[in-house]
């Protein structure tokens, strides 16, 4: 293991600071008591953590984001188990999240449940680098099939980023950030509620000069000049959630997001980055036969850029009968996503334009003893891109839906569901799901597994572009997991182990011998192991430390591409003297698999990215009730490390802001 001594060193260091803690804390502080978090994802009901039966679910909460003030959702789903996170450069470029091993397009990314996967993605897959986190009040993470919830995409887990709502407490704040690699950013919240009327609303701007994407520090790559191009990102994000209730049965809500980014890009030829690469048939010195050569061109123009916006929003209309145990959610959720980009020349180079409405009801029927859910929806995606050789075409799911949650007792829970998706194009698909818990109060022992299935239609353009495959079938899958959760010390301590497996059916993928998409013959299996451990000794300390395995195979039996088998992660955060707090993030990545494009400058596959680890402190003190000054330092001791081949990652950076409570 690459510094396995420092990183051993880190995590001593950090218990030796929570036993000191202990010993220094007071007897009142060790009977730490917490409340069941709420959680929607599962079941698309406000369900505590303690109901949600054997679903594997981690939510990141408004008081981690607030410690950590990282910049973009990306950074905090990197904490979380059994999910990694890459990209290929710095912030602004094209993000893939993998959750249990299985594709990026196999995990369903939603804000206040608007999907997020944009239909003119070439798998349909969502794309996180643009969502910052201004007014995020958690981040909740299900790993497990959920298509009898959400349908396509969600064979592998959901992400659901939660917004902050108005409240009687009204709140106006502003804040300015500055840092390593020319990075600014200021922004402004404010909230509240009248008697009927709720409100937030917030805004930002974020500009990085950046680094050049072309890795600089890799020898495997040409240089001399070709990766000296810095690459800033840019990004206005402005959104807000207005709420009306009418009365105590019957209210109104909605959500709207805009999103401008633009991201300086890099060429990609003959399989590594570089800021221009030229292709030019020269003389074979040995034939004479005239071959098509690469070329660096340190001196070209380096104008190659995309530019994005979108618009995201939902109107949900809430009633509520029979003394409220009969709940009606009606919605319209939309997506709306253009992305332009241009060459080095400043030519447009591609264009994909994609659209989602969803419409939906579901109704929620409280027994007591369980609560039975049944809902039905229309979801219409459809995308446009000249540069593919697509007009606007479209396609239509009509989905219907039963759920069951089943309290037996004070022990069991127990939720099952199942679905029926009607597909425009591939007719009808049934699946299912269950996820029974049990819990042994007297030993503090709960024992959860879970078994579903799954499918995932094709994306638009993997049918009907220039690289499309009209004749598709969708993917199917299945899953199940089995765990164990502990409690120790008055619940202080919390020990989970849980174990996985997924097999995925039909898979699709790009097949370089016919230049089309394709369905690979066989199944592509992961399977794995999630450890954990949360410890709080006193009310103002707390440590966790996760470990996943993940075994991957497709059906050649070859692993799966930027996917680490092993990888470690260490939290840890400390408030002290009541103003102030720290905080530690440390994560060991195992090496993983590159893709079979990635090739050396001289034309050598690369086979596998080398393993890493980085080390992230966090700090922030309240100079006065109205005045928080926030600092952090990524990749504190300059860890070199790539996440795609010949694309470089961040080195040590530092950032440092100051927040103002005006209200």
């Amino acid at each position: 293991m690459k510094n396995k001594g420092m990183y051993l060193g880190i995590i001593a260091v950090f218990w030796m600071t929570a036993i000191t803690g202990v010993s220094a804390g007071r007897a009142e502080d060790k009977a730490v008591t917490t409340m069941d978090q709420i959680v929607v994802s599962v079941t698309q009901t406000e369900t505590t953590s303690a109901k949600i039966g054997g679903n594997s679910v981690t939510v990141i909460t408004a008081k981690e984001i607030e410690e950590k003030n990282p910049h973009t959702v990306l950074e905090l789903l990197k904490t979380v188990p059994g999910v990694f996170v890459t990209s290929t450069g710095g912030m602004g470029t094209s993000s893939s999240v993998f959750i249990r091993g299985a594709d990026s397009k196999n995990t369903l990314v939603m804000l206040d449940g608007i999907i997020l996967n944009d239909p003119s993605n070439a798998n349909r897959a969502a794309d996180l680098t643009d969502i910052n986190l201004d007014q995020v009040e958690r981040i909740e993470v299900v790993r497990g099939a959920m298509s009898v919830m959400y349908g396509s995409n969600a064979t592998a887990g959901v992400v659901n980023i939660i917004t902050k709502k108005g409240s009687r407490d009204p709140e106006v704040t502003a804040s300015v950030e500055g840092g390593s690699y020319g990075t600014w950013k200021t922004g402004a919240h404010a909230s509240g509620a009248t008697d009927k009327l709720t409100y937030a609303v917030s805004g930002s701007y974020l500009s990085r000069d950046g680094f050049s994407i072309a890795d600089k520090d890799n020898p495997r790559i040409p240089q001399n000049g070709n990766t000296d191009e810095k690459d800033g990102y840019d990004n206005l994000t402005l959104s807000g959630n207005l709420g009306f209730e009418f009365n105590e049965n019957f209210s109104v809500s909605s959500t709207l997001r805009y999103v401008d980014s633009k991201v300086d890009l890099d060429d990609y030829e003959g399989g590594y980055s570089g800021d221009n690469i030229s292709s030019t048939w020269v003389p074979d010195p040995v034939t004479g036969a005239w071959v098509n050569t690469l070329v660096s061109n340190p001196d070209g123009p380096t104008h190659k850029r995309s530019e994005s916006e979108q618009i995201i929003g939902r109107i949900g209309i809430n009633n509520r009968f029979a003394d409220g145990r009969f709940e009606s959610v009606l919605s319209w959720k939309f997506n709306r996503n253009d992305r332009q980009a241009y060459d080095n020349d400043n030519l447009p180079w591609y264009d994909y334009k994609g659209d989602t409405d969803d419409f939906s009801w579901q109704g929620n029927i409280d027994f007591d003893t369980h609560v039975l859910s049944l809902g039905a929806g229309y979801f219409n995606e459809a995308m446009e891109s000249q540069s593919s050789g697509m007009p606007d075409t479209d396609t239509q799911t009509l989905s219907y839906w039963l759920q069951d949650q089943l309290f037996v007792g004070e022990s069991l829970v127990l939720i099952a569901g199942a679905r029926l998706d009607d597909h425009q194009s591939f007719g009808r698909k049934t699946t299912f799901r269950i996820a029974p818990a049990y819990e042994i109060f007297s030993t503090g022992t709960r024992l959860k597994a879970s078994f579903g299935t799954g499918f995932r239609s094709p994306s638009l353009y993997e049918l009907f572009s220039d690289y499309g495959n009209p004749n598709l079938e969708p993917e199917k899958s299945r899953g199940w997991d089995l765990g164990v959760e502990q409690g120790f010390l008055d619940d202080q301590l919390t020990l989970g182990v849980n174990y996985w497996e997924m097999d995925f059916e039909n898979r699709i993928d790009y097949d370089m011998l016919i230049s089309k998409y394709n369905q690979l013959e066989g199944d592509t299996k992961t399977r794995g192991v999630e450890v954990s451990a949360a410890w709080t000794p006193v009310r103002d300390l707390f440590f966790n430390l996760n470990y996943t395995y993940t075994h991957t195979r497709d059906p050649e039996g070859n692993r799966l591409v930027r996917r680490p088998e092993n990888q470690v992660g260490l939290t840890a955060s400390y408030r002290f003297l009541e103003k102030w707090q720290v905080g530690m993030d440390a994560r060991w990545v195992d090496e993983r698999a590159a893709s079979p494009y990635a090739k050396d400058k001289d034309g050598l596959l690369v086979n596998t990215l080398d393993d890493y680890t980085v080390v992230n402190l966090s700090g922030s003190c309240d100079i006065t009730d109205r005045f928080q000054i926030f600092a952090r330092v990524d990749n504190l001791f300059d860890e070199y490390y790539e996440d795609a081949f010949s694309y470089a990652t961040p080195g040590l950076s530092g950032y440092i802001g100051l927040k103002w409570r005006l209200l």
